[in-house]
């Protein structure tokens, strides 16, 4: 069983501040409830585009369009 669902992330200043799974048509007929429709880039659960699915606190790179996750150091 394949999945039809579409997945969106919002990208406030580079940084993915919400993911839903929602058509985005949905998203610009409702700018009430999702704001500008531009901040929405698409995500894909399966990893197949943009290097990764989308989390909240990624980093969206636009001149490679790839999400990036957060640096973590680990402290030794």
């Amino acid at each position: 069983m394949s999945d039809t669902r579409t997945y969106f992330a919002k990208v406030e200043n580079g940084i993915v501040t919400d993911v839903r799974v929602v058509a985005y048509d949905f998203i610009v007929a409702n700018p009430e409830r999702y704001g500008d429709a531009s901040l929405w880039v698409e995500t894909f659960h399966d990893n197949s585009q943009r290097g990764k699915y989308a989390g909240i606190g990624d980093t969206y790179d636009v001149e490679n369009d790839v999400f990036v996750s957060p640096t973590v150091e680990v402290a030794e």
